[in-house]
């Protein structure tokens, strides 16, 4: 078929604009992009504990409220504290959001203070929002004569701890430094279980952990007085212990206590979801609606409280801040928390 001069230039002309139109104009919506989708949901942890079943609860609920209805399936991803998960989220999975992440809330610390096989940056992952804050506390058997943190300042108060660098015992020795008390750290216990049965044996006066950890195995110690928390780990006061003091609280100097707000940092971080950097913004916004309503979800809701898991959520543009600003840290800062951070 033979076409006009004028034909053959419209011709043309049409499809240069097709090549040149604009990107959005001929993009997927988020609903077509994770219609008859499967979503990834990597967990920087083990089967079990608290950690996995935050992640597999997600799972098993956020695809519902998600443009599209996609399924999630959750996919264990262990080793290194979670560093193996998130150099995976960081250089390997798919940057379009059909992956999401749970990773440890230490890993935006554990960046700045340079710990070893770190391969990402955590401002450029995309925070999707926080189920629950991580607050630990330090607490000691009511028999004892220590019953206030003002008491642990002036007497040798024995706590059982697993290691070194567990934060059952970094806590602790940041409240030595910074704030003057006096905990002394038995090493080698296997986890809180056992930590928190010697200290019913009486074998050590207490011991530090998280309060999830607390509520889940001993949830009448919240109110029966039989321990006397001391001092809690986060920036603020935790619902269920109103009259507990923070670790902030009881810091004066301006340049130890921006350190350990840097430190606690990890407990606003919680339990996160996150997904890839280089998700476009339109199924960031997605994942962050999504994950919104699945916390009112009351299906999600009883899950997590057949479970004795709280909830207490943070939005994924309020984690996306908090993230950022341990990114900002001052090398001064960095320094003062890595003189009381162990392996540094």
């Amino acid at each position: 078929m033979k076409y006009s001069k004028t034909r053959r230039m419209l011709l043309a002309g049409a499809i240069a604009f097709l090549a040149t139109a604009p990107r959005q104009a001929l993009a997927q919506t988020v609903e077509e992009f994770y219609k008859g989708k499967t979503i990834d949901m990597v967990i920087g942890y083990a089967p079990g504990g608290s950690n996995d079943a935050y992640a597999r609860a997600v799972a098993n609920h956020i695809g519902k409220h998600i443009p599209g209805n996609p399924q999630v399936i959750p996919l264990n991803m262990p080793g290194g504290g979670s560093l193996l998960a998130a150099n995976h989220l960081a250089n390997i999975a798919p940057k379009d959001g059909s992956v999401l992440g749970v990773v440890a809330s230490t890993i935006p610390l554990d960046e700045q203070l340079g710990s070893e096989n770190i391969q990402f940056k955590s401002a450029d992952f995309n925070w999707i929002g926080r189920v629950a804050s991580n607050t630990n506390v330090t607490f000691v058997n009511a028999s004892t004569n220590v019953k206030t943190v003002q008491d642990a300042m002036n007497t040798e108060t024995i706590l059982a701890a697993t290691g070194a660098s567990s934060t059952v015992a970094i806590y602790p020795s940041v409240m030595n430094t910074m704030a003057g008390t006096k905990f002394k750290l038995v090493m080698g216990y296997e986890g809180s279980a056992e930590a928190m049965l010697a200290m019913e044996r009486g074998e050590v006066d207490g011991h530090s952990t998280s309060l999830a950890a607390v509520m889940t195995s001993h949830p009448e110690w919240m109110t029966s007085g039989k321990v006397n928390f001391l001092v809690q780990y986060g920036l603020t006061r935790h619902a269920e212990l109103p009259n507990v003091p923070t670790a902030i609280e009881l810091i004066k100097d301006p340049a130890e206590l921006a350190a350990t707000r840097l430190i606690l940092g990890g407990v606003e971080v919680g339990k996160p979801v996150l997904t890839t950097p280089g998700v476009p913004a339109d199924r960031v916004e997605a994942l962050r609606r999504a994950f919104d309503a699945m916390l009112k979800d009351p299906d999600f809701v009883n899950e997590l409280t057949q479970q004795r898991l709280e909830i207490s959520p943070m939005s994924g543009e309020e984690l996306q801040k908090v993230v950022s600003e341990a990114a900002s840290a001052t090398p001064e800062l960095i320094a003062r928390v890595k003189a009381v951070w162990p392996n540094q």
